[in-house]
């Protein structure tokens, strides 16, 4: 980039996918074979190490944008609200955003604040998939249960699920089809801008 003012302009034009979750959940992870860069995205045993939002290039399509995660974290309560604030201001505000993943283990039993936070999303009317990861962890029976009372705990409020897709970073397994997902989403964006869609 030319200078800081084209970099910015850059940074606001090109489609962002968001990427939100509790902490230890496999994040940098996915966001390391999403990007195909190793170590882009440091791997800590510590959970909450992200406390900065983090931009990164995944290609000339995309930019994946790498937010706190929710839940534990060992900071302030003060630091928390500012980056509550933050993230809402992020995902109302910011019109080049087209698509939320949301990671949630599918190793343990699932958690409320999950929960909270996909009805947070679906009222913002954001576009947002759910991504269950740590599945090389755990039993395929024990996944498809997990991934079956979630669908019926969800139910309960919706009309019908948002997408749920089951991956595990580590054996590479279920990223192809997110990767269809942000090109299908890419084609349709390109047919509403045609039509005057956006």
């Amino acid at each position: 980039y030319g200078d800081h003012r084209d970099l910015h302009l850059s940074i606001r034009r090109q489609r962002q996918m968001c990427i939100r979750d509790s902490s230890n959940v496999g994040k940098s992870s996915l966001i390391n074979y999403l990007c195909n860069r190793k170590q882009l995205a440091r791997v800590s045993r510590t959970p909450g190490k992200t406390q900065t939002f983090n931009l990164y290039k995944m290609d000339n399509s995309w930019l994946v944008m790498d937010v706190p995660g929710y839940g534990f974290a060992s900071v302030s309560k003060k630091l928390k609200e500012k980056w509550a604030k933050e993230i809402g201001n992020y995902l109302r505000k910011r019109s080049n955003l087209c698509l939320v993943f949301l990671l949630v283990d599918a190793s343990i039993d699932i958690q409320k604040i999950d929960l909270d936070t996909i009805n947070y999303l679906g009222q913002l009317g954001i576009p947002f998939h759910i991504i269950l990861t740590k599945a090389d962890k755990t039993k395929d029976r024990l996944v498809t249960d997990f991934t079956k009372k979630l669908k019926e705990e969800l139910l309960k409020d919706w009309n019908e699920c948002p997408p749920i897709f089951v991956t595990s970073a580590e054996k590479r397994f279920g990223s192809d089809d997110l990767f269809l997902v942000m090109e299908n989403i890419l084609i349709q964006i390109q047919k509403e801008t045609k039509h005057g869609g956006i």
